[in-house]
């Protein structure tokens, strides 16, 4: 489980997401939205393919803490 210090949004295009929470899962399909509250603990899970859309606020780090290969590079071209 992770925690963010902002909120994040995910909505589901296809397939099937999981959020799993403290107080207990969300479950998301095609079309749905979640918005993890600041502050919350969540781990997104998905058991086959999923296409999902994670709305974030800018300048946070889409790997959080844990860097590596699969950290975005900041893109500004939108701000």
């Amino acid at each position: 489980m992770r925690t963010t210090a902002e909120p994040w949004g995910f909505i589901v295009v296809a397939g099937e997401l999981t959020i799993q929470l403290r107080d207990g899962d969300v479950r998301l399909s095609a079309g749905q939205l979640f918005v993890v509250p600041r502050g919350v603990e969540h781990c997104p899970v998905a058991e086959g393919e999923v296409h999902a859309l994670l709305i974030k606020p800018t300048g946070v780090v889409n790997t959080g803490d844990a860097g590596g290969a699969l950290t975005a590079v900041y893109d500004d071209s939108l701000a």
